[in-house]
């Protein structure tokens, strides 16, 4: 008999399950979608793999959740249990019998926030966003330039606070909440957001980062007979030996890596 190796045996994380998502609160007419995952796909990134395959790239992520319903047929007892973004909905179907399982998306509150986005697109004047009170500046210029399907990173662009009665702007930190910002504002009609362009950006550059050091004296003697040399020796003035001194102190001065 033939002798024949068995197959690899790959991790569980890189097999393929499908999943079934309701998703009825992104259009009426949606009543779920089958996606393809691996057990390592988490809630967020089935949240954005549906916002992707329906086209609603400038919806905020942030808004949406997981739920998972589990039936106990027996008991006739269903449990709703709400999912953590770093769960993976895979492992916890594979825990159930078939079909005693379901997941759901849901929405959570949110708030609605202007910006004044000319930068991003000439003939625009602002963009009026839903977003969650736990969306970041960074999270918020992401769906901005979705909007406009832009290639441009992030880091390119900062959101700012204006006031106009104080004639005043502030720039907020990537990770602040525009929508809590927006909170405390007393008088909204005299604040808004405006996002703009870092002048100062620069690209970090691919290849590795080599420092700049110094170079290096060396002594280029060239070998001379004995009596030159000595007649040389002779007739070197006491200037030129302190010369030699300080060109070795400078030399042990140097950083060696």
């Amino acid at each position: 008999m033939e002798d024949r190796c068995p197959p690899p045996m790959h991790p569980i994380q890189f097999y393929q399950t499908t999943i079934k998502v309701y998703a009825r609160c992104l259009r009426p007419d949606i009543e779920y979608k089958t996606l393809s995952i691996t057990f390592q796909t988490s809630c967020r990134e089935v949240v954005t793999s549906l916002l992707n395959k329906y086209r609603m790239r400038h919806r905020d992520p942030n808004l949406f959740y997981l739920t998972m319903e589990v039936t106990v047929r027996k008991a006739g007892v269903r449990t709703v249990l709400v999912l953590d973004e770093d769960a993976r909905p895979a492992v916890l179907q594979s825990c159930h019998p078939r079909g005693d399982s379901r997941f759901l998306l849901q929405t959570r509150r949110g708030g609605l926030v202007k910006i004044y986005d000319s930068v991003l697109m000439s003939g625009s004047q602002y963009k009026s966003l839903l977003i969650s009170d736990r969306t970041t500046v960074d999270e918020l210029i992401q769906i901005l330039l979705n909007c406009y399907n832009s290639k441009e990173r992030v880091e390119q662009f900062s959101l700012y606070e204006v006031c106009r009665s104080q004639e005043y702007q502030r720039k907020l930190h990537p990770d602040d909440c525009p929508l809590s910002v927006q909170h405390c504002w007393t008088s909204p009609n005299e604040f808004h957001f405006l996002i703009r362009r870092n002048l100062d950006f620069r690209p970090r550059r691919k290849g590795p980062w080599t420092p700049e050091l110094p170079s290096i004296p060396c002594s280029s003697r060239q070998s001379q007979p004995a009596t030159s040399q000595q007649s040389s020796l002779q007739n070197e003035t006491p200037t030129k030996s302190l010369s030699n001194l300080s060109s070795y102190a400078d030399y042990e001065n140097y950083f060696y890596i």
